[in-house]
């Protein structure tokens, strides 16, 4: 399979799963069960027409509406193609634009009252860095760690300067850069692990080292059931805080290998729901970019219209393997 087919799959199961996490997102387990009873099987409703438990809030999220984190990850991918290099002023630029779940509290809120591009967090450590940081996968080969984790630093930086942030941005971007080499999953695992671990040393902690541990934990336990079951995962490893949600994410990616599976789970677990389905689905859909939901992608592409398969293209013609 050629390698652009692979970074378009990853991108369109990046956008499919961040819209149908949506549906679910910060909804406990019992939440996602009284609204969705028989379970999230796809995109529940027409699509466009507000999600339903979303009717008269601040912002109406639509049924196949993308979220921040598809805007920001398209945000990376253009000061990427605008600069030929990861540059964290360049993608601050970008960032800047984006209006996605901009409001008090967000790190991304911070960065924008700031007005500089070039501004370094200092602190941040959810997984705002990690949910766009797929670009830097497609743009580094994963021959070159040391590069792609500095990549990865340059992306999270802006919002994210936290030891777990970085730390999940660098494994993120190793997992999608192996996985479009079509890589066995064992070693896209491996090329995760080895990256989170290099990226410890950007900001030496105590905590930098747990996103380590839990992506093979989490992974060596999904691995080693017999099924996924979404009631099971979510009392497990419930995505609300940066210790489960992208370690869940690399794990369903890895043990499904597919990115269809990876978001419906991730959607049936709820809590950051479209986060671990866009990370999970960036990976699952660069792995086997044959496992994407076309009809999904259908009403994502037709919801947002958002230019994501040229995106997607002109970003893989600029994959640095020298």
């Amino acid at each position: 399979m050629q390698f652009r087919e692979r970074v378009i799959g990853c991108f369109k199961a990046l956008a499919t799963g961040d819209a149908i996490g949506k549906q679910t997102e910060t909804l406990s387990r019992a939440e996602v069960e009284w609204w969705y009873p028989g379970g999230i099987t796809g995109f529940h409703g027409r699509p466009g027409e507000v999600i339903p438990r979303y009717a008269g809030k601040r912002y109406e999220w639509r049924i196949g509406e993308t979220t921040d984190d598809t805007e920001q990850t398209l945000a990376v991918t253009r000061a990427l193609l605008g600069e030929g290099r990861v540059s964290h002023k360049a993608i601050g630029q970008e960032l800047l634009e984006c209006r996605k779940s901009l409001h008090p509290g967000v790190s991304l809120w911070s960065f924008v009252q700031s007005g500089d591009p070039a501004r370094m967090a200092s602190e941040g450590d959810g997984c705002g860095a990690a949910m766009r940081t797929a670009p830097v996968g497609v743009f580094y080969p994963s021959s070159r760690l040391d590069d792609l984790v500095r990549g990865a630093y340059e992306c999270a930086i802006p919002t994210h300067g936290g030891p777990m942030a970085i730390c999940a941005a660098a494994a993120v971007a190793g997992a999608v850069s192996a996985a479009l080499e079509g890589r066995p999953g064992a070693e896209v695992l491996m090329v995760a692990l080895q990256a989170s671990q290099k990226a410890e040393s950007l900001r030496p902690s105590a905590e930098a080292a747990a996103v380590t541990r839990s992506i093979a934990g989490i992974h060596s336990d999904l691995a080693g059931r017999q099924r996924l079951v979404a009631g099971e995962l979510a009392n497990q490893y419930f995505p609300d805080k940066p210790q489960n949600i992208v370690p869940l994410a690399i794990g369903l990616a890895l043990v499904t290998r597919s990115a269809r599976e990876t978001a419906l789970l991730a959607a049936n677990i709820g809590g950051d729901a479209d986060s671990v389905a866009c990370i999970g689905g960036a990976i699952a859909g660069a792995l086997c970019p044959e496992t994407v939901n076309e009809e999904w992608f259908e009403v994502v592409e037709r919801i947002n219209q958002d230019e994501l398969v040229d995106l997607a293209t002109s970003l893989a013609a600029l994959r640095r393997c020298e």
